[in-house]
């Protein structure tokens, strides 16, 4: 029997985060009851009060009082009043990836992984098979620009689910369809080191049970793909999806797709990058697996509007535009910024902000020399995370990095606070300042308008 069979009433704690508040509005809209707490307010928790949740701000035992199961984030800790409370009632608690299990059972699920370009990928696949009236449910780890939720129950059996492979749970899903962006080494605190990270993708693309897909631009993907029937995408010709003929402009970009060296049609995207092509070309053979032809999609795919946090215009200060990303590897750095020269713009101003202690320790070099794209990155120090402070481990290693390419086009500003400010200084009219990283940087934008 399912975790949630029986189920009618589920307390989420931590319920504001992207992955609850993508299972709550799922549940919301499955027309189960849903209360939830987390430690602040929220755009996210007034649009789950508008769906029908009930949120406290705060924790508190009484909170749990009637629910039928109470899930948690990862970020709770164990001693939380509300698991304790459910714990000592008898109420059953479940993690999130527990929660998603249960809920993808019976169901025709597509499953996508990979280091980056997943949530974007998760994305297309469901809103493209959505708006082509296909009505699937969809679990995405991030706010869908066109949706405003990332999180939606469909009335068909196709399920489409962001598949996060940081702490190994990806494993316990049973896809329909596995597809796999990419794989680079990141969460090496979990998995020890690259060789376990490449196995356990190397399950994952095992587990589907139609033929995987997967990107051959990823060296290990492409050998994964020699071994396995799967349907492989990239611009090389050994890809079962090749894609050609790219034409780029600061408004589009557009390609042609061939399958087995048929051409199947032209595809326009709104969202810019050779990442973004990719990302879209995943997303049509995850479709084709299910029976939607590229005729059925490209419409929707055409007027697709990204995530947030994915190359998001935030606003223009004068001429200066302001763009935020989630790229905190040395892979979407380039892409980002890539993507970004795509616009046209003067200079492209890169602002990054390091995530985390231990993956800066590791790829400081790399992370500095993939912000060598821009004409003038700024560094500040690195945003926790949770972590705690690693000896000789700061935003410095990825500056020093960066300035033996840009010399004196790279800087460093420790201070978060004083970060706008010396940005502020460093912009030019027409530029583009890309803000970058997965911490608070996201702030950025609103703090220059403070000293603008």
């Amino acid at each position: 029997m399912s975790l949630v069979d029986h189920v009618h009433q589920v307390h989420i704690v931590g319920i504001g985060g992207a992955g609850m508040s993508a299972l709550a509005s799922l549940l919301l809209e499955s027309g189960r009851r849903v209360t939830g707490s987390d430690l602040k307010e929220s755009a996210v928790l007034e649009r789950l009060r508008l769906l029908g949740a009930q949120v406290y701000i705060g924790h508190a035992p009484s909170y749990v009082e009637g629910a039928d199961l109470v899930a948690y984030s990862s970020a709770i800790a164990g001693t939380n009043v509300e698991l304790v409370a459910a714990r000592a009632a008898g109420i059953p608690t479940a993690t999130r990836a527990q929660l998603l299990v249960a809920l993808t059972e019976g169901r025709q699920l597509i499953a996508v992984s990979g280091t980056h370009g997943k949530t974007t990928t998760t994305s297309m696949i469901g809103l493209s098979l959505a708006q082509a009236g296909y009505s699937p449910s969809y679990v995405i780890g991030a706010e869908l620009n066109e949706a405003g939720a990332s999180g939606h129950f469909g009335t068909s059996n196709v399920m489409v689910v962001e598949a996060d492979e940081s702490d190994g749970t990806f494993l316990e899903l049973d896809p329909s369809i596995a597809v796999i962006t990419n794989v680079e080494p990141d969460h090496l605190d979990y998995y020890g080191d690259f060789d376990h990270l490449r196995q356990a993708f190397g399950l994952f693309a095992r587990r589907s049970h139609l033929p995987p897909v997967l990107c051959i631009e990823d060296p290990f993907l492409a050998t994964i793909a020699q071994e396995i029937e799967c349907r492989s995408y990239g611009f090389s010709e050994a890809a079962v999806y090749q894609i050609k003929n790219v034409s780029m402009s600061s408004m589009s970009t557009a390609f042609e797709l061939f399958e087995h060296k048929r051409r199947l049609g032209s595809v326009e995207l709104s969202v810019l990058g050779l990442h973004n092509i990719l990302n879209a070309t995943a997303a049509i053979a995850a479709a084709a697996s299910v029976g939607v032809a590229l005729e059925e999609i490209a419409p929707s795919l055409s007027r697709y509007l990204g995530v947030a946090r994915r190359f998001q215009h935030r606003r223009v200060l004068d001429s200066v535009r302001i763009i935020d990303d989630y790229a905190h590897l040395p892979s979407e750095l380039v892409s980002t910024i890539a993507a970004a020269r795509q616009l046209g713009a003067r200079r492209v101003v890169a602002v990054f902000q390091p995530h985390r202690y231990s993956r800066t320790h590791s790829i400081a070099r790399e992370l500095g020399e993939a912000l060598a794209g821009a004409d003038v990155a700024v560094v500040t120090d690195v945003y926790a995370a949770g972590e705690d402070p690693i000896p000789g481990v700061s935003g410095a290693l990825v500056y020093e990095a960066a300035r033996e390419i840009l010399g004196d086009r790279a800087y460093y500003c420790a201070s978060r606070h004083e970060l706008a400010s010396v940005v502020r200084g460093l912009l030019e009219p027409d530029d583009v300042c890309l803000t970058l990283g997965a911490g608070d940087i996201t702030m950025l934008d609103t703090e220059l308008v403070d000293v603008w």
